[in-house]
């Protein structure tokens, strides 16, 4: 079921984490490596979970993998109010936030 697999993949700290970071703006799989200093492996498995849950898409750019939230996703919608006031996902939210107007 969808749900199932909505549940699994927010029942990880460091998906819930990628999913705030993505919150504001897409970025390839080697920069989530680099900021959750997490191995290749280990984040193309959350990424996998991810994708599948429906929660985030990808979209390969030449060389690059880059992933982004799935904007029209309820849960998306929901999880983002939720990072503005949660302790974990609100700062990761804010640094993305800032990453971004750096960026561009």
């Amino acid at each position: 079921m969808k749900q199932d697999k909505i549940f699994e993949a927010l029942a990880s700290t460091p998906r819930r984490q990628i999913l705030a970071y993505l919150s504001e703006q897409e970025l390839p799989a080697g920069d989530i490596a680099a900021r959750f200093n997490m191995s290749a492996p280990a984040v193309s498995r959350h990424l996998s979970v991810l994708v599948n849950a429906g929660l985030i898409s990808s979209e390969r750019r030449g060389q690059f993998v880059v992933y982004k939230l799935v904007p029209d996703n309820l849960v998306n919608t929901l999880t983002q109010f939720a990072f503005e006031i949660c302790p974990v996902g609100g700062p990761l939210k804010r640094e993305a936030r800032r990453a971004k107007k750096a960026a561009g």
